[in-house]
C-alpha cells in the first residue's frame, strides 16, 4: 500500500426504516474516506470486500419492528454476508492478503472491529464467491445431518420436499441423492398483481431444478390450484422429511401430508415477510395425530461445525456431484437492484454482487 493509507470509500446506505417491500430508492450510494490502517493496539482488521451477498433476511433488517436481529440504522451503511481480502490486521490469526468471509458493510472497504465473527478461507481452490452462499453463511450441515439421521435410523424410502429459499437446493438435493433418497422440489413465480413474493436464490424455474440441479420431480407451486392435491400427486404415500421455508399455505398442506414420525425442520417463512397479516396455520393438529417433530433451527447455532461442513461439501463440489448456480452483478452501485431482484423472482441462481477482483 506505500504510503497510501486513507481512500475513499463508496457505500451503500439504508435511506429510512421501509413498509413492505424495499425500493431502489430506500437505498442510496454514497462516499465516505477509510484509513486502510487496523486501529493501534486494537484486533480490527481492514478489508477490501470482493463479494456481497444478497439475501431476504435484509429486508426485515430494514424495518423497525422485526423479529431477525438488530435493524439497520437510517442513514447507517448496510450489512450483510461477504467475501473479503484482509489489507491489514491487528488479529493474531489473521494477516495481511488472507481471505475472510463473514458479516462485513455494503462497501469497498470495511473496518472490521470484531473479526471474531470472521471465517478464514484455507480452501481458495474454488470459487471464492461460494463462500457467500454454499460454502459460507449456511451452515445447513447439521440440518442435513438431521435430515441423515432421521434416514438411517427410521426409513429408508424417504421423500424430501426441498423449498427454495437459499442456496440450500444444491447441497440438500446432493446430500439426500447420494444417501438414496427420492427428492422433489418446489419453486414459485411471480405473478402479475401479486404481492407475496418467492424465491430467491435457486431460479424459480422449475425445468432447472430437474433438468440441472437434478431433482427426480418438481413443480410450481403456484401454478398449482390446490397444494393439498398437488402434494399427494407427487407424493402418495406421505412426506418422511420436510424443509421449512415458506410458511402459510404450504405448510398447512405439508403438514397434512406428513407421514406418521415425520420430521420437518424450520429455517424460514418467506412468504409472510410481507404480510400486514400473517397467514394462519389451521393444521397443526397434524403434529399431535402424526407425531410429527417440528424443530426450528438457527445457523448461528451451528457454526462450530463448519469444519465438518467443509469436509463434507468440498469433494461433492470437486466432483461435480454438486451443480451450484450464481447470479452475479457487478458494481457496488448494482447492490440495491441486484437486491430487489429476489423479490421479483428475476434472479436465476445465487445472487450477489462482486464489487472487486481478487
Amino acid at each position: 500500500m506505500g504510503e497510501v493509507e486513507e481512500v475513499r470509500n463508496k457505500q451503500v446506505v439504508l435511506r429510512d426504516y421501509i413498509h413492505g417491500f424495499p425500493k431502489e430508492s430506500d437505498m442510496y450510494i454514497t462516499e465516505s474516506s477509510i484509513c486502510l490502517k487496523a486501529p493501534q493496539g486494537s484486533n480490527g482488521v481492514v478489508v477490501k470486500n470482493l463479494y456481497l451477498s444478497c439475501d431476504p433476511y435484509m429486508q426485515l433488517l430494514m424495518k423497525i419492528t422485526q423479529g431477525h436481529g438488530a435493524p439497520f440504522t437510517p442513514g447507517s451503511v448496510i450489512t450483510g454476508y461477504g467475501v473479503a481480502k484482509v489489507l491489514d490486521s491487528g488479529h493474531p490469526n489473521l494477516k495481511t492478503g488472507d481471505f475472510v468471509w463473514g458479516t462485513t458493510g455494503w462497501e469497498e472497504y470495511s473496518l472490521i472491529k470484531n473479526p471474531e465473527s470472521l471465517f478464514k478461507i484455507e480452501n481458495t481452490d474454488v470459487p471464492l464467491s461460494y463462500y457467500t452462499g454454499i460454502l459460507g453463511k449456511y451452515a445447513w450441515f447439521d440440518c442435513l445431518c438431521w435430515f441423515l439421521r432421521y434416514l438411517c435410523s427410521e426409513t429408508r424410502r424417504v421423500c424430501v420436499r426441498i423449498c427454495s429459499f437459499r442456496s440450500s437446493w444444491p447441497a440438500c438435493r446432493a446430500v439426500c441423492k447420494i444417501d438414496g433418497c427420492y427428492v422433489v422440489g418446489s419453486a414459485g413465480s411471480k405473478q402479475k398483481g401479486e404481492l407475496t413474493i418467492l424465491f430467491v436464490f435457486i431460479s424459480t424455474k422449475v425445468h432447472l431444478l430437474k433438468n440441472k440441479l437434478g431433482f427426480d420431480e418438481a413443480f410450481n407451486y403456484k401454478e398449482e390450484q390446490d397444494l393439498d392435491a398437488a402434494l399427494k400427486r407427487y407424493f402418495p404415500e406421505g412426506i418422511d422429511v420436510y424443509f421449512e421455508n415458506v410458511g402459510g399455505k404450504m405448510l398447512d398442506a405439508v403438514l397434512l401430508n406428513m407421514r406418521h414420525h415425520g420430521r420437518i425442520a424450520v429455517c424460514g417463512a418467506v412468504s409472510q415477510y410481507n404480510a400486514e397479516q400473517p397467514e394462519g396455520v389451521t393444521n397443526l393438529m397434524c403434529l399431535t395425530y402424526k407425531q410429527v417433530r417440528m424443530e426450528g433451527f438457527v445457523v448461528f447455532d451451528y457454526y462450530p461445525n463448519y469444519s465438518k461442513f467443509l469436509d463434507m461439501v468440498l469433494p461433492h463440489i470437486r466432483d461435480g456431484k454438486i451443480v451450484y448456480v450464481e447470479d452475479v452483478t457487478t458494481g457496488l452501485e448494482s447492490g440495491p437492484s441486484a437486491l430487489l431482484q429476489l423479490f421479483s423472482g428475476r434472479n436465476v441462481g445465487k445472487q450477489l454482487v462482486a464489487i472487486a477482483h481478487e
